[in-house]
């Protein structure tokens, strides 16, 4: 049976906080699960019964407007929390983009847990606060930016949240989780917009691509000012 302690992302999680015995008591309520590509965790509007941390794969918050148009709100990583601790009703949907292992608690038992230890707490704030900030860098890439500085920021932000950074000399390498007609989704843009800017991006000599799916940042500085 899996524990918290040898969890992969444990030093990242909202738990990094907890000492070895409060982790067995979490532990004794939460549980693994995977979720299938496509398959919807949460859906808007839904009583919330459950948080949890996400162990691997990459997930999207997304809501749905009166009209029916689904709005991305932001994506996923391991290591991220999701669900809404301390509210009764999920204000957007949580669907996974790949496939994804999750480690989940009952929303009411983690926050009873949580008030009982406010290093947890400290923590959900400190992540939520951080994740109101993306969700405004998510708006403004989408509403205000042009094709070029949506995929450039996008990439930047898939390199923050995938690249091995222990070299620092070293280009940042990463492998792109969903293919390009997904990131048109996300970006509101189309398939053939994005693989127009993938290459005028690789014949600058800003990032390469050895294959469909991995990216290697030549020159942060260029993209970051692609980017805007």
């Amino acid at each position: 049976m899996s524990t918290c302690a040898d969890c992969g992302v444990r030093e990242r999680a909202i738990c990094q906080s907890l000492c070895d015995t409060d982790l067995d008591a979490l532990n004794r309520i939460g549980r693994r699960q995977t979720i299938e590509r496509g398959q919807t965790l949460q859906w808007q509007g839904d009583d919330s019964l459950l948080v949890g941390n996400v162990i691997d794969g990459v997930l999207k918050l997304s809501s749905t407007s009166t009209d029916g148009r689904d709005q991305t709100l932001g994506i996923m990583f391991a290591s991220d929390f999701i669900g809404r601790p301390f509210g009764k009703v999920t204000d957007h949907s949580i669907v996974a983009l790949t496939d994804a292992k999750i480690c989940t608690f009952p929303r009411a038992a983690f926050d009873d847990f949580a008030r009982d230890h406010p290093d947890l707490e400290h923590g959900l704030l400190q992540r939520t606060l951080t994740e109101l900030d993306r969700t405004r860098q998510w708006m403004v890439l989408l509403g205000r930016k042009s094709a070029t500085e949506r995929v450039s920021a996008f990439l930047l932000e898939m390199a923050d949240r995938l690249a091995d950074n222990d070299n620092d000399a070293a280009p940042l390498r990463f492998a792109l989780p969903f293919g390009r007609q997904e990131i048109g989704d996300l970006l509101g843009l189309t398939i053939e917009t994005v693989s127009r800017q993938i290459t005028r991006l690789r014949e600058d000599g800003v990032i390469e691509t050895p294959d469909r799916r991995s990216i290697v940042v030549l020159d942060r500085d260029a993209l970051e000012a692609c980017a805007g």
